[in-house]
């Protein structure tokens, strides 16, 4: 599976960005995907995941900011981040996990994209 990050870039306080995940070589519909960030100087973050199933779970420090979804006929996945702050400047991550061991932890997933960044200024 190979994954690529789009949509970052430079957002004042209080914007919104949409990131896209888009997906080839497998179909995304029946894995768990997840979206990660890491600061400069930071490790690796868990922020929202969306499963097979279509429900959710998100971060504390996301929740009612960002919401994840999917589009199965585009096998790609999105990160609405609305209300964004200083603090969620990262390089972001999208993540697939093919075997659904818990969303959260890093290590669980099997495939990353390379990453995009969002860059919130004050």
């Amino acid at each position: 599976v190979q994954l690529v990050e789009s949509g970052g870039g430079l957002v004042q306080a209080g914007g919104s960005l949409r990131l896209s995940c888009a997906a080839s070589g497998r179909t995304l519909s029946r894995y768990t995907m997840g979206w990660f960030r890491q600061a400069p100087g930071k490790e690796r973050e868990w922020a929202a995941t969306i499963f097979w199933s279509g429900s959710t779970d998100y971060a504390d420090s996301v929740k009612g900011r960002f919401s994840i979804s999917r589009d199965n006929a585009k096998n790609t996945v999105y990160l609405q981040m609305n209300s964004l702050k200083p603090e969620d400047t990262a390089v972001y991550y999208c993540a697939a996990d093919t075997i659904g061991r818990a969303s959260r932890i890093p290590n669980n997933y099997d495939y990353w994209g390379q990453g995009t960044q969002v860059t919130v200024s004050s």
